[in-house]
């Protein structure tokens, strides 16, 4: 990506139940009281002493409050300080271990720094990027990808160094997945060519032709020529020929025809793909595929 220049070009920025006792009571004797049932027979209900026939005694009652209460004695507290802290502590690792496997394996964030995918990404936009692309799924052309500079896209700028705690504090939620990633080695362009495929443009202002097919581009920013150059090259195996949207101030893969590959990126260079901004607020949007761009481009010959 790259600063807006009105010469052309500038060097890319990266991307950054409760218990129950036994009452006390005794029973009457079968038979010694009219309001007692007969041996063999079920009780009607209780008897005169208000106690349920078959209820334990006074003496059976108070052995099992007595265990009850030794029981209850025997257990740990489950509250205080010390429950509470520790109870926290889990719920912090547990959430930093998923954090960190979400942005190890599926996704991650980062930060838009330059002008170079004006209008669909813009600076200070935060996008994430998933993971399983490329990997269990594919790239296509018309993605967005984030992808580490393969060497000579990005120029050398100058930093403002960062100590002491927030340089810990920085470096621990990178690391987890909280903070987005502008370490200043990554880029973000838009897949124009797969491997095998031709891409042809024949002067600035022409269309972008892919095996023979030219490009209606919707996404690109209002005023920019869709090639800006002259150039005819095929994409090298396992490689990917990324533009940016703002093709007047994109130093993309255009201007890197003579490092090798030829322009193209390596395939094993993409973090993965982006498919939201999701800060600020007011750009949240969901980044989908134009598929109808690309969706009479044939395969490669």
């Amino acid at each position: 990506m790259s600063e807006w220049n009105p010469d052309g070009p500038v060097p890319e920025r990266p991307v950054w139940a409760p218990r129950v006792a036994g009452a006390p009571g005794a029973t009457s004797p079968a038979g010694s009281d009219p309001q007692v049932p007969a041996a063999g027979t079920a009780p009607a209900g209780p008897t005169p002493s208000g106690v349920a026939a078959g209820a334990p005694g006074p003496a059976e009652g108070g052995a099992r409050r007595d265990r009850g209460d030794r029981a209850r004695r025997a257990q740990p507290a489950r509250s205080g300080p010390l429950s509470w802290l520790r109870e926290t502590a889990i719920v912090l690792v547990s959430a930093l271990v998923l954090s960190l496997l979400v942005k190890t394996f599926l996704v991650q964030a980062f930060w838009i720094p330059s002008p170079s995918m004006n209008n669909t990404l813009v600076e200070d936009d935060r996008i994430l990027v998933s993971k399983l692309a490329p990997g269990p799924l594919q790239v296509h052309r018309g993605d967005i990808v984030v992808f580490k500079d393969p060497g000579g896209w990005l120029a050398d700028q100058p930093t403002v160094p960062v100590t002491g705690f927030q340089r810990v504090t920085n470096d621990v939620l990178t690391f987890i997945g909280l903070r987005p990633v502008d370490a200043g080695q990554h880029l973000v362009k838009r897949i124009i060519g797969l491997p095998g495929d031709h891409i042809v443009c024949t002067g600035p202002t022409s269309q972008v032709t892919v095996n023979g097919v030219a490009l209606d581009e919707p996404y690109l920013a209002p005023g920019s020529q869709p090639c800006g150059m002259a150039f005819d090259t095929t994409v090298p195996a396992g490689s990917l020929w990324v533009m940016g949207d703002n093709r007047d101030h994109s130093e993309d893969s255009r201007y890197h025809r003579g490092n090798p590959g030829g322009g193209s990126i390596p395939e094993a260079n993409v973090v993965g793909t982006a498919f939201v901004i999701v800060w600020p607020a007011d750009r949240w949007t969901v980044l989908r595929n134009p598929g109808a761009t690309f969706a009479s481009v044939p395969n490669p010959s």
